[in-house]
């Protein structure tokens, strides 16, 4: 059995993970990128490398880990080494702009985007765009500075205002809003490029839907007082009749195709269904998460899943 190693740099989202792959006793290694060191000098050991670097690393003050974890990459895929969520999956994890490419390229669509690395281009965008508009940074993660303005004055107060967020790459994306008839989206999940579940997420409280457990403390207080069985207010939950809606189909193979085409092996795809029915795809989680919550009471385990994959990759 092949050793894995876990490049990433938040040990609390790996711990569900850690769990599993020790129950399974599969032989694994951490390289947590906050303190790793890369010797390019030597050749790297040999192994699996599942590469679970988060676009949001900066939020946590983890500037440079996504920079690091793309020149580690690199290296390994040079030496031959089998990297799950390589480098295509990388580039496309840290650009939105990127990821709107791919999808535009399989067919999905996306909505009407602009982007800017000025002040001025946001308004000029807004007004080609027309009103509302969703401004979101180019490289983000869990919802990170997604606003909605209906008008002009809203969002130069906001962007010429001193509580303005800029993207650490400096490019905000300026794009149309799509209205949700139930507020929601809804979140697809692929492990081993299989769809494993989609799961509909309240978007009533904002557009912060990181689902990881440590993101989601009220829901899991929320969790003990009702039974999930009951209309239930709970963020996240798992879509029961997916595959039977009409659009679910074509959508799981366009994404299959994107992944097969970029190189992914385990991903989100959230979209936005509007009051036409019609699918907008306006985000790609190479750096997945699961939640708990969602899942209990059902068959579907994530975490069970990716760990179960990277067994049978060890195996091989």
């Amino acid at each position: 059995m092949k050793k894995i190693y876990l490049i990433h740099e938040n040990k609390e989202w790996l711990k569900p993970l850690v769990k599993e792959l020790l129950d399974k006793g599969i032989p694994f290694a951490e390289w947590n990128m906050v303190d790793e060191i890369i010797n390019l000098f030597t050749p790297p050991p040999e192994g699996i490398f599942f590469n679970k670097m988060s676009a949001s690393s900066h939020s946590r003050g983890n500037r440079y880990c996504p920079e690091l974890t793309t020149g580690l990459i690199s290296w390994l895929e040079v030496h031959k080494r089998l990297v799950l969520n390589g480098s295509n999956a990388q580039k496309l994890e840290l650009s939105k702009m990127v990821q709107y490419s791919e999808l535009n390229k399989v067919g999905l669509k996306v909505p009407k985007t602009i982007c800017s690395t000025t002040l001025k281009g946001i308004v000029d965008a807004a007004k080609i765009l027309k009103f509302p508009i969703i401004i979101k940074h180019n490289r983000a993660g869990m919802g990170l500075g997604v606003k909605l303005f209906h008008n002009i004055s809203e969002l130069k107060d906001y962007i010429y205002g001193d509580h303005f967020e800029n993207s650490v790459d400096g490019i905000t994306l300026i794009q149309s809003y799509i209205f949700s008839p139930d507020s929601s989206i809804i979140r697809v999940e692929f492990v081993d490029k299989k769809f494993l579940y989609a799961v509909k997420v309240n978007t009533e409280n904002g557009f912060e839907l990181c689902p990881a457990d440590e993101c989601n403390v009220d829901d899991f207080n929320l969790q003990i007082k009702e039974n999930f069985s009951s209309k239930s207010k709970l963020k996240f939950k798992i879509v029961e009749n997916f595959l039977s809606f009409s659009f679910s189909n074509h959508i799981i193979m366009k994404m299959q195709e994107l992944m097969q085409n970029v190189g992914i092996d385990i991903a989100s795809f959230e979209f936005i269904l509007d009051e036409n029915n019609d699918v907008f795809v306006y985000d790609i989680n190479v750096n997945t998460n699961y939640n708990s919550n969602a899942e209990k009471n059902t068959p579907y385990s994530g975490t069970f899943s990716v760990a179960d994959f990277l067994k049978r990759i060890s195996l091989q």
